[in-house]
């Protein structure tokens, strides 16, 4: 169930955060990639694997009902065998960690294990399980502490300076996230049973959330990268986050005017892989000018 998007949402968040969080707080110096870099994608790639791995037992008995082809409810993978990579993983991303610095190892230990608190949190705590927005309060840190992870790594290495608008940064990918995490789970009819968001919020009230988490993202980056501030050709960079504000826009104003029953996916993954892009294209040429 890793599938090949997982891996490019990583290496573009990684790229993306780091060098927004390098562009906001030393614009003076060039940013690019660096070997650091390199190993943090990796580091951030086994681990949203191991999550996924997690992901897979907490949700089994849901899964049973509403998705019986997956792999672990098919019997294609065990649950034992599922551990035992878990168990790799954490030892090889956690050295891994250490190899950049102290304080990443520690953020990705804390990330490991705070998969397992879900898990755990899950299996204890009926209403966690059950209550999509109880259960949103209580996963999305784990997005969060990955965040802090790129930051803080980033920051021991050189890559990023230690700022607080380093740390706001994290709002911008916040707001991305939620946008698409909304959009996925909304469907037009309430679903009794099935873990959606439009089912305690309706689905106008779904939508229009998906929508503003995406004006979160953009404002944020706009309030940190100050286009107005730049030069004309470097402005127009700048504003580009502004613009694609539309992707979510018109796929809302499409779906609540629709009979479809589904939100519709694709244009809330084109929003946050565009926004991405344009963030890693920001950092490569607004530093160091």
């Amino acid at each position: 169930m890793y599938k090949p998007h997982y891996l490019l949402y990583g290496i573009l968040w990684v790229l993306a955060l780091e060098g927004t969080a390098a562009l906001v707080s030393r614009p003076e110096r060039s940013w690019h990639p660096t070997g650091a870099t390199v190993l943090r994608i990796a580091i951030v790639a086994v681990v949203l694997l191991y999550l996924r791995m997690v992901d897979e037992q907490k949700d089994l008995e849901y899964d049973r009902v509403h998705n019986p082809d997956r792999p672990l409810v098919t019997g294609a993978v065990s649950a034992g065998e599922l551990r035992a990579g878990m168990a790799v993983i954490a030892v090889v991303s956690v050295a891994a960690g250490a190899a950049l610095s102290a304080l990443s190892a520690l953020m990705i230990a804390a990330v490991l294990a705070y998969g397992l608190l879900l898990w755990a949190l899950e299996r204890l705590s009926d209403p966690v399980r059950t209550n999509i927005l109880l259960n949103l309060v209580v996963t999305y840190p784990v997005q969060l502490l990955v965040t802090a992870y790129i930051v803080l790594s980033a920051i021991d290495t050189g890559e990023v300076a230690a700022h607080w608008r380093s740390a706001a940064v994290a709002v911008i990918f916040a707001g991305a996230f939620l946008q698409f995490e909304f959009a996925r789970k909304t469907a037009r009819t309430e679903r009794p049973g099935e873990l959606l968001y439009s089912n305690p919020l309706g689905a106008r009230g779904s939508t229009v959330a998906s929508v503003l988490f995406a004006v979160v993202a953009v404002a944020t980056d706009l309030a940190l990268v100050r286009p107005w501030d730049h030069a004309p050709a470097e402005a127009a960079l700048a504003w580009i986050p502004a613009a694609l504000l539309l992707i979510p826009a018109v796929a809302a104003a499409k779906f609540l005017r629709s009979d479809d029953p589904d939100y519709p996916v694709v244009p809330a993954v084109l929003f946050i892989l565009t926004l991405y892009l344009t963030l890693i294209a920001q950092a490569l040429l607004l530093t160091g000018n």
